[in-house]
């Protein structure tokens, strides 16, 4: 089943760590068979709007509409695995809290085990693994019973290219099984493969869509070049520093336009939307 959120505020005291006053709250819909993409900057916000998805936080404000928790997988952002068990231990010990037992449970093991790159590993206790196969082990965790809903807090950070794509596989198996994945990302390049975006900027959305819908809806002007006009709307990129234009290039600007990428239009909406709150002397709050 598909899994919703709408209208969620959320707040620590007094930080509103999702949603703003007079925003409405934040509203994400997760299909089935569709991977949500949720990114943006430290304190964004994505790890409180995950755990309002899997059920650990309950929000102040809007409602959710979400699978039994018996249907939900979830890997959290630590190791998401018992480091004194081995690969196939957690796989059984999570596997039989879900009801797997005997051979669909060894088949599924099995399946997963192999699809993580993991095989060559299978007897070693989680505590001895690399951070990235610990990583996939937690994500082999979270899917082992064929969740409804899929949840994923950065789940390739650490984990090396190879792994990525390891991963990712798994991710989309699991899409293409039908269930609905919501993730959180710190590679954008990734968060380009998934099917919809989701750009959160102190724990309200900036942009939603698919890449192509967030790209085509991205207003304004990108530049690139080693010295920027206004420092304020400028970040680095390698060598270069690009500067954002929310209103267009102003007249005699030197400055080679870029093509932006999601990068860009994340640090872009970023900077634009804290400008607008520097000017009104509105207060930011911000959440993991």
């Amino acid at each position: 089943m598909s899994a919703s959120a709408h209208g969620i505020g959320v707040c620590f005291g007094a930080r509103r760590a999702l949603g703003g006053a007079g925003t409405g709250g934040v509203d994400v819909d997760v299909p089935d068979g569709a991977v949500v993409a949720v990114v943006g900057g430290d304190g964004a916000g994505k790890t409180t709007l995950l755990r309002v998805f899997a059920g650990e936080i309950v929000p102040d404000d809007g409602h959710t509409d979400l699978p039994p928790k018996a249907q939900i997988g979830y890997l959290c952002a630590g190791p998401g695995s018992w480091g004194a068990l081995t690969v196939t231990q957690n796989l059984d010990f999570v596997g039989g809290c879900y009801g797997l037992h005997g051979e669909s449970l060894t088949r599924r093991r099995d399946e997963l085990i192999d699809r993580s790159g993991l095989r060559g590993a299978a007897e070693r206790r989680a505590s001895a693994l690399s951070g990235g196969m610990r990583r996939k082990l937690g994500a082999a965790m979270a899917m082992i019973h064929r969740p409804a809903l899929l949840i994923l807090d950065e789940p390739s950070t650490g984990v090396d290219p190879v792994s990525r794509i390891e991963l990712w596989r798994m991710i989309s198996d699991a899409a293409a099984d039908g269930a609905a994945v919501i993730m959180s990302t710190t590679y954008l390049d990734e968060a380009e493969r998934a099917s919809r975006l989701v750009v959160l900027d102190d724990g309200q959305i900036l942009t939603d869509g698919s890449f192509d819908d967030v790209r085509a809806g991205f207003a304004g002007a990108v530049t690139a070049g080693p010295h920027p006009v206004r420092p304020e709307w400028s970040w680095r990129r390698g060598r270069t520093r690009n500067e954002y234009w929310p209103d267009g290039l102003a007249p005699g600007t030197l400055q080679a336009t870029v093509a932006p990428d999601l990068e860009d239009i994340v640090v872009a909406l970023s900077l634009r939307r804290r400008v607008a709150v520097g000017t009104s002397g509105g207060h930011q709050g911000g959440a993991r």
